[in-house]
């Protein structure tokens, strides 16, 4: 019976702490043990690890802050990428809506890429992105919206929200419209 109750108490403040038995901290805590041990292959692979980890953390708080379908719209699976340190990295979350007609939304939310702090640096000036489209405002933030009607917002320099499809643009422009930019931002 004693031993079980000291088994209990590991398990409990497992439970009460689950930092604890975090995959993220499990492998970073083995690439700073690889690292102190001079084995530098599994120390980078681990770091690697925990960067992806992290990136699919990303990608889901990205999923909930994707739009409801709009009154006479259909929301479709929710789907998540995060590729780490591939091709400049990306993570992101990205639903597709469909209209009666058949017509489409995507709406995508990025971070985490290089690319991005390119881009970004575009949008932050209204006279060159003005050549991309027309400069308009979601909520607070400047976004652009293309002669096809596409909407696209950087947040913070560190996200991007994408809005495309088929439907027409001010289809588009609501869906933009109903993406949380503020709590992007707090991200």
């Amino acid at each position: 019976m004693l031993a079980l109750r000291i088994l209990a108490v590991p398990l409990l403040l497992l439970a009460v702490n689950p930092a604890l038995a975090d995959d993220v901290t499990d492998a970073l805590d083995a690439a700073r043990k690889s690292y102190q041990a001079g084995d530098f292959a599994a120390a980078k692979q681990s770091a690697d690890l925990a960067s992806q980890l992290i990136g699919q953390k990303n990608a889901e708080g990205f999923a909930a802050l994707l739009p409801a379908a709009l009154s006479g719209w259909t929301a479709g699976k929710v789907e998540t990428t995060s590729l780490g340190n591939v091709a400049f990295g990306v993570t992101s979350a990205s639903r597709t809506y469909t209209a009666a007609d058949g017509k489409t939304v995507q709406v995508q939310i990025s971070g985490d890429s290089a690319l991005l702090t390119q881009f970004a640096t575009v949008l932050s000036n209204p006279q060159i992105a003005g050549v991309l489209g027309k400069v308009v405002m979601i909520g607070n933030q400047r976004a652009i919206q293309t002669n096809d009607g596409d909407v696209h917002i950087v947040i913070n320099n560190k996200f991007l929200v994408s809005v495309t499809g088929s439907a027409a643009p001010d289809a588009k422009l609501a869906y933009a419209k109903a993406v949380d930019v503020a709590k992007i931002a707090k991200m």
